[in-house]
């Protein structure tokens, strides 16, 4: 019996010994998979070298016409299901921050979100948060003849209670290259997923809030690696709508 139960116990560690040679075979990525990783970073960097160097040459008068916008809710109402507006980031081409501030909510709020929003009730409270009314006149007069740029833009220009020309309008929620088929639609992806997949970054880190600058500065970038594509996509929309009226 102890004979049995030796030769058992070796038989069982060289099983063991077996699986974690096969364990750690898989725990480490093949050479060819370094290799082909490495060749996509190189890629990646010379296309993102290369479009800065073409962003770089635009006129400013040109990147001052885009600025993005991203903004943060508050549930109000009995379940804090209706969103209200807390915090509004507006920034330009460059990143720089054209305004970011918390907004007073008139209604008492029923769910800040705040594992989302990162909006807390001192920071709606402090003396420095705009009035609602007041931030809604200055946001539209900062959107004033520009491109918008932003993702489901409809929901922060729904919260602002302002509308903003179709045609100045660049959401890259419903871009159809940053989209995705689900049955027989499309339908918008995260932005997150989008913001890794073409910029390599990390935003909207789980179990983060969101930073509405951060959003609105990354939104922005996504768009430029697609600006020209977008541009002349509207751009000969245009003039055919133009043909068929003439």
């Amino acid at each position: 019996q102890t004979e049995h139960a030796r030769a058992q116990a070796q038989q069982d560690n060289k099983t063991q010994s077996k699986l974690s040679k096969n364990k750690t075979k898989k725990d480490f990525p093949r050479i060819n998979e370094i290799l082909k990783q490495q060749r996509l970073d190189i890629n990646f960097k010379e296309q993102e070298n290369e479009r800065k160097r073409i962003d770089d040459s635009l006129p400013d008068s040109y990147k001052e016409k885009y600025v993005a916008l991203d903004c943060e809710m508050v549930g109000i109402g009995t379940e804090g299901k209706t969103s209200a507006l807390a915090r509004v980031s507006l920034v330009d081409w460059e990143g720089n921050t054209m305004i970011d501030t918390f907004v007073q909510v008139p209604s008492r709020v029923t769910d800040f979100r705040t594992h989302v929003s990162g909006v807390t009730a001192k920071d709606i409270n402090q003396r420095s948060a705009m009035d609602v009314n007041q931030c809604r006149k200055t946001v539209a007069s900062l959107l004033k003849g520009k491109v918008l740029v932003g993702h489901s833009l409809k929901n922060d220009l729904q919260a602002l209670l302002l509308q903003h020309p179709k045609e100045d309008i660049r959401d890259t929620a419903k871009y159809k290259p940053f989209q995705r088929v689900v049955g027989t639609k499309w339908r918008p992806r995260k932005l997150r997923d989008l913001v890794k997949e073409h910029l390599k970054k990390n935003i909207q880190v789980e179990g983060e809030s969101h930073d509405s600058v951060e959003d609105a500065t990354a939104t922005l970038e996504l768009f430029k690696t697609v600006r020209e594509e977008w541009e002349k996509e509207i751009d000969n929309g245009q003039r055919k709508t133009k043909k068929r009226k003439v």
